[in-house]
């Protein structure tokens, strides 16, 4: 099974992603752990990388479709995977469709995770005021909802033309949302 999970920050697309590879003995693939591996391997990609992430920037999307295209072409991708955090724009989902008909895979589904926008932000403040994260407090979580209604939410209608989209209530107990999950899948 080869899956993209998509949606709004504090949504639980990470936990519900690691759940559903479990659950279908698949490889999840989370952009931010790939990026770091390469960066601490110091393959020719991380170095390409880190010299943007270390001044602050958006690693650029040809940087990140090279790195996506040799992690998918690892052997344990063969029989599925999850991706968790890519693509996250247009340019980079087109990528992704390039690398995948190179690799004689394509998409079983795009799992689309919604919640009430005030619901994500009271997650992500309770979740910043038990770890500590500084950057969930209510004025920069609604920064990063703004970021990612203006560029990812405009996959859910490229996908959805491709009749990708599984769109899924992401509010209740994580097993009742992986349940919705999983019944959208069969």
């Amino acid at each position: 099974m080869y899956l993209i999970f998509i949606g709004p920050p504090g949504v639980g697309k990470g936990t519900q992603a690691k759940r559903i590879c479990d659950h279908f003995s698949i490889v999840h693939l989370s952009t931010g752990v790939i990026l770091r591996d390469e960066i601490s391997n110091n393959s020719p990609v991380g170095k390409s990388a880190k010299t943007f992430i270390d001044v602050g920037q958006l690693v650029p999307d040809d940087v990140l479709l090279k790195m996506m295209s040799g992690r998918l072409a690892q052997n344990d991708c063969n029989n599925g995977f999850c991706l968790d955090g890519f693509p996250r724009t247009i340019t980079q989902a087109e990528g992704l469709e390039r690398i995948l008909t190179n690799l004689n895979q394509s998409l079983d589904a795009v799992v689309s995770i919604v919640a009430d926008e005030e619901e994500l932000i009271n997650r992500l403040v309770l979740r910043g005021s038990t770890s500590g994260r500084t950057d969930d407090t209510p004025e920069i979580i609604r920064q990063r909802l703004r970021v990612y209604r203006r560029q990812t939410e405009p996959l859910i209608e490229f996908y959805e033309q491709q009749n990708l989209i599984k769109a899924v209530e992401g509010v209740g107990k994580i097993t009742e949302i992986t349940e919705r999950i999983l019944n959208t899948l069969v």
